[in-house]
């Protein structure tokens, strides 16, 4: 059993890597029971306050304080490559002598899991393979506090899913940095929020961050506004009055230049990441056509293995393609094959016409570690680039990403893995095009950067193809999925990640002959050439006129939803308007977080209302066309 209070915790911590501290002042601890998550911006410092607590780097000031015989493990967020050793050897290298049998045999058993062979020598892995025997080092001794740092990375669905099961059954105190929204969901009951080396805590899920931070953030702007009006009276008064009475106020031009300070740290960091694409040459509605795709790749011990078998598919304009499946699926071959960048086997690909690309690199192979990120930007020697067709300064563009004029020169290696990734997003959105290629593209992002890339895909009016194991970004994204099962099989979806797994589901269910041969996918009810399938009839127009019209309840359904919508949303707005109240927080917690909850499935009823709504009154037009054409 742990030992009551904090296993680990820091007081009055002050860290500083230059003239402004990550943070001061900070105190936190976590107790056996705590499943927390670390959020912030990227640069704030998360990692390096996991590192704190791991007791790999010192204080400047204050305490770390741990429990005595407390075991702490940490999964890094860029794990250093194992050496020549086998791996059974290096993710056993902290496990206690006392129980090392029975942590082997467990580290077995994780390795395997993770499709790792015990045996196997550490050198020459690939990133994805590092960092899953990496969580494995971490996992196997069962420590007592885990930390882990963006430990969905590089991880596939699968995989993830089993970092969530094992986590349920640990049963120390945990606390992860991760930008993955559904992983957090499942794994926290707690946030700490790291924001302007200030930390805040919430002892509820990450379901209900979002209400509690924009709750804390509002409380801020009133007290900004406050701060700003006295600012104000006390700019006035020196005005009338300083010079005359030097000596006798010089306490209150003190407290004048003090307010000035707090509200500088106060708007210090506040700016967000300005994302745009400019949409390339305008094309036809058909950006992709292939048909019957086979590629294989060599195997080392003879033979080849196929990722792609006779796969076909149709991309038009606007749509947004995810790529799912495991980590060696082929999902980067299989992209490359669709936009012409790799010859497949056997099968063609047509691209639409004036079609230009731009590909994110999940591999960051394209930027040089020795450049600066000016360089990077302006190549050629230049202070400026063109974006929009509109000449920009590189330091302002460098703004807009969230980078200030000191790192504008700084070698690409300085950057964290989130700040490089920004650096190519900024690399990338200099050129216009029409179809965007993301691999891996949420890989070390903040959640605030995150969600700008999200509304800017959203918003873009050109094509997308996105790998990505981030099932919130693909919820709240994707048209359409491609699955890949790493047997060559492709299977084509309409929707996104939860549609997905619906129609899976769905189809690994018996079904009748004509179920079977009907089509499937994304592609469902519009290719209105295509041959029946064997085995399947053509009934259009043959129904009875009775069915070219909603059924009873269906209709009555369609009738009252209107007015269910109308209360959702009087619902929503009543809820809205209390947690805008800045004191509800402070003055009652408990009604806060039941509000929160209450706004929550108010917002879930209100948008199942209205998909129903969009359902039945598409069901009701497509009924009146066929009564219509058979009339």
């Amino acid at each position: 059993m742990a030992p009551p209070g904090p296993l680990v915790a820091l007081r009055d911590a002050r860290l500083a890597f230059g003239p402004v501290p990550l943070f001061a002042g900070l105190a936190l601890g976590l107790a056996g029971d705590d499943r927390l998550c670390l959020v912030g911006r990227n640069g704030s410092g998360k990692s390096t306050l996991l590192k704190v607590l791991a007791g790999e780097i010192d204080l400047d000031a204050g305490e770390r304080f741990l429990q005595p015989g407390t075991r702490v493990a940490r999964l890094p967020q860029d794990p250093a490559p194992p050496g020549d050793e086998s791996l059974i050897d290096y993710v056993t290298a902290d496990v206690p002598p006392d129980d090392a049998e029975r942590l082997r045999a467990r580290a077995v058993a994780l390795l395997q899991q993770y499709g790792l062979q015990p045996e196997r020598r550490g050198a020459g892995l690939s990133g994805g393979e590092v960092r899953r025997a990496a969580l494995v080092r971490a996992l196997a001794p069962e420590p007592d506090v885990l930390l882990l740092d963006e430990p969905t990375n590089h991880l596939d669905l699968p995989a993830i899913e089993r970092l969530e099961q094992e986590l349920s059954r640990f049963a120390g105190a945990l606390l992860v940095i991760s930008h993955d929204r559904a992983f957090l969901s499942r794994v926290s009951n707690g946030v700490l929020w790291l924001d302007r080396g200030r930390m805040h805590r919430l002892d509820a899920g990450f379901d209900r961050f979002e209400a509690w931070a924009d709750s804390l953030l509002e409380q801020e702007a009133q007290t900004r506004h406050r701060l700003a009006r006295e600012i104000h009276r006390e700019e006035r008064w020196l005005a009338r009055g300083v010079t005359a009475r030097r000596k006798r106020n010089q306490g209150r031009l003190a407290r004048l230049n003090a307010l000035r300070e707090q509200r500088a740290r106060w708007l210090r960091p506040t700016g967000t990441a300005k994302l745009s694409v400019e949409l390339g040459p305008q094309g036809g509605d058909l950006v992709i056509e292939a048909k019957h795709l086979n590629k294989s790749v060599p195997l080392p011990e003879g033979g080849r293995r196929v990722l792609v078998r006779d796969f076909s598919t149709r991309i038009r304009r606007g749509e947004r393609i995810g790529l799912i499946g495991p980590n060696g699926a082929g999902k980067t071959t299989l992209v490359r094959l669709l936009i012409g960048d790799l010859p497949p086997d056997d099968g063609e690909v047509r691209l639409g016409s004036n079609i230009a690309t731009l590909y994110f690199d999940q591999r960051r192979e394209r930027l040089d570690p020795d450049a600066t990120l000016w360089r990077v930007l302006a190549p050629d020697g230049g202070d400026s680039v063109v974006v929009h067709g509109r000449q920009r300064h590189v330091v302002s563009y460098l703004r807009d990403f969230l980078f200030d004029e000191a790192q504008a020169r700084q070698p690409v290696r300085s950057l964290s893995g989130g700040e490089k990734n920004r650096l190519l997003l900024a690399r990338l959105f200099t050129r216009p095009g029409n179809l965007l290629v993301l691999d891996e593209p949420t890989n070390d992002l903040d959640m605030e950067t995150l969600d700008l890339l999200t509304e800017l895909l959203d918003d873009y009016e050109g094509t997308v193809l996105m790998v990505s194991h981030d099932r919130d970004f693909l919820d709240r994204l994707a048209t359409g999925i491609l699955a890949l099962a790493g047997d060559g099989e492709v299977r084509d979806y309409a929707g996104g990640y939860s549609d997905y797994l619906s129609q899976r589901d769905a189809a690994a269910a018996p079904q009748g002959r004509d179920a079977a041969a009907a089509p499937q996918g994304r592609d469902k009810g519009r290719d209105k050439g295509r041959a029946p399938a064997a085995g399947a009839t053509d009934t259009a127009g043959k129904a009875p006129r009775e069915a070219n019209k909603l059924g009873y309840k269906e209709q009555r359904e369609l009738e009252s939803l209107p007015a269910q919508i109308a209360r959702f949303e009087a619902e929503i707005d009543a809820l809205e308007r209390r947690l805008s109240d800045p004191d509800l927080y402070r003055r009652d917690p408990q009604g806060f977080a039941a509000a929160t909850r209450d706004l929550e499935a108010a917002r879930d009823r209100l948008s199942a209302a209205e998909d129903r709504w969009l359902a039945l009154e598409a069901k009701r037009e497509a009924l009146a066309k066929q009564g219509s054409a058979a009339g």
